[in-house]
């Protein structure tokens, strides 16, 4: 979409800027990867009261425009590379109403960059109930910029601030918060001579950061370093100076223009609350309690409209098998490509489920609190408090969590954290796990409260966060690093979730789940059709010869079912697929595994969630065409040919969960370990690691319960 004016959104964590760049753009949003890097690129669309079109960009959460981290190295490459494509026109700076001296320090930087600047006051109701009264018009006078009070929770204000930015300047016209020049003098006056840059803070940020620009030139970033040296420049010294010059300006800022009631009695709501859920007896205890009810729920709330979806899949196949021509195209489209698609559409209901929850722990505050929580666990097996953002992150996708990592500074804690990551139970465990549970584990109330099946998925969930802590304490050791980790981190004041943002992620979620596992999933399926209904040489004529034999003539008129799964069972067995999973049988046998479910652990490398569409694909290959039945009936009803058992009884179900709980299945957590790496040789290792664990485990399981 072609834009008329872009905006960046800049701001420091915790003060809504997702939030507002949500309001700002709805649903007319792409996420990408910034250029060069796998920081998350966050683009959206936003009409203007003026008819224009903005492109809105949300820049990572940043304090200052000195970077600690790859994140917020973003922020200043985006602002000062006016060659770069998301180079903005116009930046709009988030500041918290409630928190404005730690604010402006961000703020008064990027205005010195010399930029259009539009400040948005957010969380101005909060404002309000802490008693704080600023002075809009005196704050703006003074700052010389547009200042638009906003609730971007509540949606208050958003229009005015879109009216702000179509009436925006295309000229700078802030007031200058310090004097710049005084830091360094000579070192910026040779910067903007040599390299032809006309903005003095501009010219010191070079002589900080010139080091990690990709838009200088290797021999640019020389000379500043040679210029540092002549004049003896100390990057810290002057970072220690301009912050202290940006205190004054601030201090007197605030002075002129804020007030605030402060009574000495009662402490803040967020502080009394936080006394009960971090707690270091109760904290644990409810955060065990509120997963408890979410792992419920999931089962519970989802029940009803997988049902429905299921029995969707189940009419549609039956319909298409009866008015579409028999012959291979019309088994190819509903035995291969539907069937695997059913896998993937039955599940969005308890995607969508997970994913309101984790967006309403993290709308809260409350999921900052579990990371405040876990740092000391953390830190008794080695890592950084950081370390439990990806972890956390991990319920609900190792990729993005793997990517969170670039803020953990220690190298050590940061590698332990990326090997250990992909172990927490991930939305693509969620459709296995629920479908192994749902047949071998009652769907029955205990203490007429706790569902068992729910009970059994919370122990999956807890078990992979005991499995990682453990791994990680065992590489601790493993693992040699010099540095020292710390943990700095704010928690947000306690607030309501915005329900259109808890919607929105639901929504936004379930669509890049189906659309990524769909893709995936229909194509492993489409495959796995091809491969299960041909096989080498006339194998497949020599069957169907075979019961055309009389001993199976006579039987087609008194049991027509029975000789119609017998030849679908021959046919699937003598395949591509039986063979290759004959192949790998011998390997997995100890682990209560048949070559069926062999084939479904090869699929499931590309991606874990593919079990669930392999099995929909295999089971209705082997079944019969006019009985349709969902993959859950299919795979219960299942029997072991050497036993008559059935195939899935509760040592194969829970040998399958163990072997899925540990396994590397996913090819996409493989590329980005060795994105953030730059060394095959670590998800290699990590590969390696976690097919041993899972088979151990595995091997274990199966022969305790058998």
């Amino acid at each position: 979409m072609k834009a008329d004016i872009r905006v960046a959104l800049v701001g420091n964590p915790n003060t809504g800027k997702s939030t507002l760049f949500n309001v700002l753009t709805g649903l007319n949003q792409k996420i990408g990867n910034f250029p060069g890097v796998t920081v998350d690129k966050k683009v959206g669309y936003s009409t203007l009261p003026d008819g224009r079109t903005a492109q809105v960009i949300d820049l990572p959460g940043t304090y200052s425009l000195y970077p600690k981290s790859r994140d917020e190295s973003i922020v200043f490459s985006v602002l000062a590379d006016r060659s770069n494509e998301l180079s903005p026109d116009l930046v709009v700076v988030i500041l918290d109403a409630t928190n404005l001296k730690r604010n402006l320090l961000l703020y008064t930087q990027v205005a010195d960059l010399k930029i259009p600047v539009i400040i948005a006051l957010n969380m101005m109701d909060m404002a309000k109930k802490d008693d704080i009264t600023i002075d809009v018009d005196a704050f703006a006078a003074k700052l010389g910029v547009p200042v638009v009070p906003i609730s971007a929770r509540k949606n208050e204000g958003t229009d005015q601030l879109k009216q702000a930015i179509s009436f925006a300047n295309k000229i700078a016209l802030q007031e200058e918060s310090i004097d710049v020049e005084t830091i360094a003098p000579q070192l910026i006056a040779r910067i903007k001579q040599d390299i032809k840059v006309d903005n003095p803070y501009f010219a010191l940020q070079l002589a900080h950061q010139h080091e990690t620009l990709t838009f200088l030139t290797p021999q640019q970033s020389s000379h500043i370093e040679e210029l540092e040296k002549e004049y003896g420049f100390h990057s810290q010294k002057a970072q220690g100076a301009e912050t202290i010059a940006r205190y004054n300006f601030i201090n007197d800022l605030l002075y002129d223009t804020v007030t605030q009631k402060i009574t000495a009695e009662d402490e803040t709501l967020s502080n009394r609350i936080d006394k009960v859920l971090t707690h270091k007896i109760f904290g644990f205890i409810i955060f065990l309690a509120i997963l408890l009810f979410m792992f419920q729920a999931i089962f519970a709330w989802s029940a009803y409209p997988m049902g429905l979806i299921s029995d969707f899949f189940v009419w549609a196949q039956s319909s298409l098998h009866h008015y579409l021509p028999a012959g291979p195209l019309t088994n190819l489209l509903v035995d291969g490509v539907i069937a695997g698609l059913s896998g993937v559409m039955v599940f969005i209901p308890q995607i969508a489920i997970l994913f309101a929850f984790i967006s309403i722990l993290e709308d809260t505050g409350y999921m900052s609190r579990v990371t405040f929580m876990m740092d000391k666990i953390m830190r008794k097996v080695g890592l950084n408090g950081k370390s439990v953002v990806p972890l956390i992150g991990g319920f609900a996708c190792a990729v993005p969590s793997i990517m969170s990592t670039r803020t953990i500074e220690n190298w050590k804690d940061r590698m332990i954290t990326i090997m250990v990551t992909p172990l927490v139970t991930c939305s693509a465990r969620l459709p296995v796990y629920t479908l192994l549970i749902s047949l071998v584990v009652p769907n029955k109330n205990i203490w007429w409260i706790f569902n068992m099946q729910g009970l059994a998925l919370t122990a999956m969930y807890l078990f992979s966060l005991v499995s990682a802590v453990v791994v990680a304490w065992v590489m601790k050791y493993i693992l040699k690093g010099r540095e020292r980790g710390y943990f700095i981190m704010e928690l947000p004041v306690y607030r309501m979730p915005r329900w259109s943002n808890v919607l929105h992620t639901m929504y936004d979620r379930s669509k890049t789940f189906v659309i990524q596992a769909g893709k995936v999933i229909i194509a492993v399926s489409v495959i796995l059709w091809v491969l299960a209904s041909y096989g080498p040489g006339k194998r497949m004529d020599n069957i169907a010869q075979k019961y055309k034999q009389p001993e199976f003539t006579a039987l087609q008129k008194t049991a027509p079912d029975s000789v119609r799964r017998m030849m679908a069972s021959d046919k699937l067995e003598n395949s591509y697929a039986g063979m290759l999973g004959h192949v790998i049988e011998p390997a997995i046998k100890p682990l209560g595994f048949d070559w069926k479910i062999g084939i479904a652990l090869i699929t499931s490398f590309a991606a874990r969630e593919v079990f669930v569409g392999t099995m929909a694909t295999m089971y209705s290959v082997d079944g019969d065409a006019e009985k349709m039945e969902s993959v859950q009936q299919k795979m219960g009803s299942a029997k072991n040919p050497d036993t008559g058992q059935p195939v899935f009884t509760l040592a194969v179900a829970m040998s399958l969960m163990m072997f899925y709980a540990f396994a590397m299945q996913c090819a996409s957590t493989v590329a980005v370990v060795y994105r953030e790496t730059k060394d095959w040789r670590w998800p290699a290792a990590q590969f390696a690691y976690m097919t041993v664990l899972a088979y151990t485990a595995s091997i274990i399981t199966y022969n305790i319960l058998k």
